[in-house]
């Protein structure tokens, strides 16, 4: 599967990454700038595997979050 994506580090998040689906198929993955080096890495494959797992088509967020932390 392939797919375009860009990442932004971000100020000011809660969280270590969001995911936005773009009108045009792409994705834009925001990164907590905070972050280490280490944990930004763990979130965009977290980001990227809720991507090609098409996550955004899917209800149950305790299974969807479940498959991407296996």
């Amino acid at each position: 599967m392939t797919f375009d994506y860009q990442v932004f580090f971000m100020d000011g998040m809660t969280v270590n990454e969001a995911i936005t689906e773009n009108e045009d198929g792409s994705f834009t993955i925001f990164i907590n700038s905070n972050l280490c080096d280490s944990k930004r890495l763990k979130a965009i494959n977290h980001a990227i595997r809720h991507i090609t797992g098409r996550d955004f088509e899917k209800a149950d967020v305790q299974q969807i979050e479940s498959s991407a932390h296996s």
